[in-house]
């Protein structure tokens, strides 16, 4: 059986066991990414829903989301475990209502714009309910497979290397759509537009659900702290989180980074409205002609973006694993902001002055390393709280926990598309006149300053998110050797009390 452990000193997760949870991890990644992406792009250009609408229901369903993630959370931690399993059953209970609507999300129905708003608005929500009856057990699960904050920093910064990965893949079938289908499906305008989101979210949750399905089978849950009924007095598991200081600033971190979800949910919005890469598009080409080459500059655009973003973020999270053993989170998240916002700047300038797209692309991609920085270091600090909180209470609030991080994740991509609606409004962008049957409009017809306009929303809109967020963790307090006491701590009383580590 030893033979089975990884082979790193103190670790006891066997290597299959972390390869299964990280693929799991990678196809959550891919139906993520397919919501998280596309939704704002996929509701106001294709399904031309009224901007206001959009913005209203993005907002709307994150304060539902502040109720619900909360609730999911609850039941997990009070969930007891049984033969399925305490938080990893929710994987099996969720992964069929999340693959169904995913796909209907981009069903395109043919309904009349009010029967559609209702439409959109009630699978939207529906798919955030389901996804978080998934997604926060799934999260919260590293602090049930093993009870090293090392080890656990570890399974955190792999997984989410693989579900980097995984939310790539939707980028690689709409660069191959933007080559082919144009072509293959011979429809232009909206109707090609409809038909791609659909191939492209049916190939995406065909692949996603058996991956992230299949983790189920490998994991083992060996820390379970033991039951315990609240005794008068005692705060309410609620109050307990809310009252977490060093949570609450993790919380405050993520919420202020919001902006940096703008890289990849504006990439599309960016790729249709301010960068045009392509044959000159001549008055004299025929309709298809046109749609298919600014499909193919759409796709190339926001292929560059999307390359950029994910070699920074996946870049920054393959050399976290060294980076922890090195520095305190705290460390590593002001660095790594702050060099993010500095290169935002650069970025911000040269594509004023030259609207060079290529010029741009290193500043973006070191812009784009805070994004992985996050990514591992949220989860990971977020652990690291409900210790200091199991240390101080004697309750150790998982599920919660995780539902933080949940929420905070779908707030901020919420605000993102929120943002990128109120820019359209902003600069007074008519998406039913863009992608209409008689004409497709290119980003070199749009004004210079609609461009940009657009362009801000990858530069110095997330730039300025990166430097706000690193402002709480000025004050966080669990690094260096106070860490190292409350690890020390908590493992001598859990020894004490006989927590279960099988």
């Amino acid at each position: 059986m030893a033979k089975e452990k990884v082979q790193r000193e103190g670790y006891v997760v066997p290597k299959k066991e972390l390869n299964m949870f990280a693929i799991g991890g990678m196809g959550q990644g891919m139906i993520y990414a397919m919501m998280s992406s596309y939704i704002s792009d996929y509701y106001v250009n294709v399904l031309q829903l009224p901007l206001a609408f959009v913005l209203i229901l993005m907002l709307a369903a994150r304060l539902w989301d502040a109720i619900n993630d909360p609730l999911m959370g609850m039941i997990a931690d009070k969930s007891k475990a049984t033969k399925l399993g305490k938080m990893k059953k929710y994987i099996l209970y969720g992964i069929a209502p999340i693959a169904i609507l995913t796909v209907l999300l981009y069903m395109s129905p043919d309904l009349p714009k009010t029967e559609l708003m209702i439409y959109a608005a009630v699978t939207y929500v529906l798919w955030g309910m389901t996804y978080t009856l998934a997604d926060v057990p799934f999260w919260g699960l590293p602090n049930l497979m093993t009870p090293g904050a090392e080890e656990r920093g570890y399974v955190i910064s792999y997984t989410k290397n693989l579900n980097s990965i995984g939310s790539a893949l939707p980028e690689v079938l709409f660069l191959v759509a933007g080559f082919t289908l144009p072509t293959l499906l011979g429809s232009t305008g909206v109707e090609y537009e409809k038909q791609r989101y659909l191939i492209i979210t049916v190939v995406c949750v065909a692949i996603g659900v058996v991956m992230y399905g299949n983790s189920y089978f490998h994991i083992n849950e060996r820390v379970i702290p033991p039951a315990k009924v609240r005794k008068p007095g005692e705060p309410t598991a609620i109050k307990r989180i809310f009252t977490c200081k060093p949570l609450m600033l993790v919380v405050a971190m993520g919420v202020l980074s919001s902006g940096r979800y703008m890289v990849q949910a504006a990439a599309v919005h960016v790729a249709r409205y301010a960068f045009y890469i392509g044959p000159e598009l001549t008055p004299d080409l025929s309709l298809e002609l046109r749609t298919k080459y600014i499909a193919e500059s759409v796709s190339s655009v926001k292929t560059i973006f999307q390359v950029c973003a994910l070699v920074g973020m996946f870049g920054a999270q393959l050399l976290m694993p060294k980076l922890i053993r090195r520095f305190d989170y705290k460390k590593i998240v002001i660095t790594t902001c702050l060099l993010g916002f500095v290169a935002s700047i650069f970025t911000t300038i040269i594509g004023w002055f030259t609207a060079n797209l290529y010029i741009c692309i290193p500043f973006i991609l070191i812009s784009s390393i805070p994004l992985g920085v996050l990514n591992v270091v949220s989860n990971a600090m977020i652990g690291d709280c409900l210790d200091y909180l199991e240390l101080e209470t004697g309750y150790r609030d998982n599920g919660l926990g995780s539902a933080c991080q949940g929420f905070v994740n779908k707030l901020g991509n919420a605000l993102a598309t929120s943002g990128i609606i109120i820019m359209y409004m902003a600069i007074d962008i008519n998406p039913s006149m863009m992608l209409s049957s008689e004409v497709v409009v290119a980003a070199t017809e749009l004004t210079r300053t609609q461009n940009f306009a657009m362009f801000s929303l990858v530069s110095i809109i997330p730039g300025i998110s990166m430097l706000l967020c690193s402002i709480p963790m000025f004050f966080y307090k669990i690094s260096g050797k106070e860490k190292e006491r409350i690890v020390r701590e908590l493992a001598e009383r859990r020894a004490a009390e006989s927590v279960a580590v099988s």
